[in-house]
């Protein structure tokens, strides 16, 4: 009998099938599909109220994915790598992870980790690095990008956002949130992140 997650797991591969870009063509050909279910108990999060609105704005081939999400977000775990004491109430409250598959996730992997990244509207995710190579397709768009010592640019849906291992890198979301694939490789597989400089609260 096929499961919400296993429905996760075929509309998450299903819409990676869809991005036509090397990098993420080779991310998957290279990822082992046939990976073990885990029991996970559910673990809903503030940051799930944005999933209506994620459905809205997201792109004709993720929309399958994302309202699995909306209909069915509660079902699943998820987490959190800081806590208030890092960045605050408003943070935390609009910020959060479903890991798909990995070391921590609903389908077992130790070589890649991958998910969805959530944060609210009027929130910044300052700069900050990992050692894991790091591909974010934005489900959502008008979302700030920053990376290394460039300067923040507003992404679409279905633009490919590559960071290096250990590229600092930060986010900034303006009226609409922020929902977010990402595909974590190459590295620890569930590191905290270390945060560059001084952390930002709210926008500039």
């Amino acid at each position: 009998m096929t499961t919400k997650f296993d429905e996760l797991l075929e509309d998450f591969r299903g819409y990676l099938g869809t991005v036509e870009d090397a990098l993420v063509r080779d991310a998957v050909a290279r990822i082992d599909w046939d990976m073990s279910a885990r029991a996970l108990e559910p673990h809903p999060l503030a940051c799930l109220c944005h999933l209506d609105r994620a459905a809205e704005l997201a792109p004709l081939e993720a929309k399958p994915l994302v309202r699995l999400l909306a209909e069915h977000g509660a079902d699943f775990r998820w987490g959190q790598t800081y806590s208030e004491a890092d960045f605050g109430k408003d943070f935390i409250d609009n910020y959060g992870w479903l890991e798909v598959f990995g070391t921590r996730g609903a389908f077992a992997n130790d070589t890649v980790a991958a998910g969805l990244l959530i944060l609210g509207p009027g929130i910044v995710y300052p700069d900050h690095h990992h050692i894991a190579e790091e591909i974010y397709i934005p489900l959502t768009g008008g979302t700030e990008w920053r990376m290394g010592e460039g300067t923040f640019q507003t992404r679409t849906a279905g633009e490919v956002i590559h960071h290096k291992s250990n590229v600092s890198h930060a986010m900034r979301t303006g009226r609409e949130p922020l929902l977010a694939l990402y595909i974590w490789r190459g590295g620890p597989l569930a590191q905290k992140s270390d945060i560059t400089g001084t952390v930002a609260q709210g926008r500039d």
